[in-house]
């Protein structure tokens, strides 16, 4: 089991304000600042703070076990799979971890890494190879770019959480896991119907790290059925 270790604490620090710096640009840096989860990353090594989330889901359902084949999909800047490597043993010559994103990370000790779509029809296929057999874990903190119309935004996130969990059917061994990002909205109920199909436990998660403020959820699908 992790250690867990205390949010560091420090005193709020002011933002001056910069010509050119939009109101918003302020809010963000005042919050990233502020971030006691941005401060614990920095102090532990740890690419993002959204690497949290992974840590605090996991270590209430341990997903991540020794020896485990794992996915991450969206992966950068890379914090996920820095989370996976060290629980999985990585380092030790155990689990192996392939990664996609669209934006190129820097490389990770023991993690097979592409930069593509994973909207590109070959994207699944890559995948496939890389990891040479079936994945105990498929991970998804993917998120599509922002409109600011709210319904849109769901929509368009809740496409790409399909196309992961219909991925996770294709390559999970029977009792194998899928943890992916959705978003508050509405239709995320039908995602969860079509999961339930497939994996023996199916339920939406909010882990402590995930800000207060935001819509984001994260769906858990654990226990793999096998694929038809």
């Amino acid at each position: 089991m992790s250690e867990k270790k205390s949010l560091p604490e420090r005193g709020k620090v002011r933002v001056k304000k910069k010509t050119g710096r939009s109101h918003s640009s302020n809010q963000w840096l005042k919050r990233q600042l502020n971030d006691p989860y941005v401060r614990k990353a920095h102090a532990e090594g740890y690419r993002s703070r959204a690497a949290f989330k992974l840590v605090e889901i996991d270590d209430k359902h341990k997903i991540l076990k020794r020896g485990a084949r794992v996915v991450d999909l969206g992966a950068a800047p890379g914090g996920w799979s820095q989370v996976a490597a060290e629980r999985i043993g990585v380092e030790k010559g155990q689990g192996k971890i392939v990664a996609i994103d669209l934006l190129e990370i820097e490389p990770i000790n023991g993690v097979l890494f592409a930069q593509m779509d994973f909207n590109d029809e070959d994207a699944p296929v890559r995948l496939k190879e890389m990891l040479g057999g079936q994945a105990d874990v498929v991970l998804s903190d993917m998120a599509a770019n922002t409109t600011g119309h709210r319904q849109t935004d769901h929509l368009k996130i809740v496409a790409l959480v399909e196309m992961a969990a219909e991925f996770a059917r294709e390559v999970l061994a029977p009792g194998g896991s899928f943890i992916a990002k959705v978003l508050q909205g509405g239709t995320e109920g039908e995602l969860l119907t079509s999961l339930k199909r497939d994996f023996k436990v199916v339920k939406h998660i909010k882990p402590p790290a995930s800000r207060k403020d935001s819509a984001e959820l994260y769906v858990l699908a654990t226990g793999f059925r096998g694929s038809n």
